[in-house]
């Protein structure tokens, strides 16, 4: 008879990945609920809370008017960039510069501005939200709402998840405007492609509008539930403060990674 007392065999190598294997897809299934049980939440808040007063605006300042400048700047480099390097990729096959302009503002519209966009607007927006919400969490700040019979969700979620509903569409619109202009000087100055002949929007149809639309409402949503999800799951004074900003960071760019496949599938599979 086996001793229930008796110290179990150590794991081999090929059993300890499957355990470890298995947390992983254990967390991940735990994480997804999260989200999404703070999503419905959210969503229900939105139509039937009390959210305290001119709090949206707020966020929507922090939001858009506070990191447009930032945007901008990291929109217009990374535009002048993609524009160079297209054209002496495209001069060493076909020295024709007269599409270049075309071929970038489609990508910008589709893929490149929502996108990249996002993932700025995630390292600095993200991260405040969390560091804020989890101050308050460790500080129990969090739970002096709840004695006051308030929701956090509705008040600490809600207005932000508007807010950046709202301003990542405006934001990522006016930075991708930058940079397309940008892109058209770096164009005339580096290839003396004039500006008439760089505005050349005969690429950009419906199709790419609305995907460029979804992509954008869709990462609007996404930072400030993956954000406020990590502040609010935040525990352990300072130190869970810094893990919280840092778990929102990668969490929000994972996000925005992944909607983006999701969305340019779908796009593709209904012919847009």
């Amino acid at each position: 008879m086996k001793n229930p007392m008796e110290t179990p065999p150590p794991l081999t190598e090929h059993d300890a990945f499957l355990v470890r294997l298995g947390r992983l897809c254990i967390d991940g299934f735990e994480g997804a609920r999260a989200l999404s049980g703070l999503l419905l939440r959210t969503l229900w808040f939105t139509f039937r809370g009390s959210r305290p007063k001119g709090a949206t605006a707020h966020e929507a300042f922090e939001i858009g008017n506070k990191s447009l400048g930032f945007l901008a700047l990291t929109m217009g480099f990374i535009g002048m960039i993609l524009v160079y390097q297209s054209a002496v990729q495209l001069g060493r096959l076909v020295p024709d510069y007269t599409m270049v302009g075309a071929n970038y503002g489609e990508l910008l519209v589709r893929e490149l501005g929502p996108t990249i966009g996002a993932l700025m607007l995630a390292t600095r927006v993200g991260a405040g939200m969390a560091a804020e919400l989890a101050s308050m969490v460790v500080t129990e700040q969090v739970d002096a709402l709840r004695l006051c019979a308030a929701d956090p969700v509705d008040f600490l979620v809600v207005p932000r998840f508007l807010a950046s509903l709202f301003m990542t569409l405006m934001v990522v619109v006016l930075s991708s405007a930058f940079a397309y202009a940008t892109g058209a000087v770096t164009a005339f100055i580096a290839f003396d492609v004039r500006f008439d002949v760089f505005a050349n929007l005969s690429l950009i149809d419906f199709g790419d509008v609305v995907t460029g639309l979804a992509k954008c409402v869709a990462y609007g949503a996404a930072i400030p539930i993956c954000s406020c999800h990590c502040g609010l799951e935040a525990y352990g004074g300072s130190a869970g403060v810094g893990r919280a900003t840092t778990a929102a960071v990668v969490l929000s760019s994972l996000a925005i990674i992944v909607l983006n496949f999701f969305i340019s599938a779908g796009a593709f599979l209904l012919g847009l």
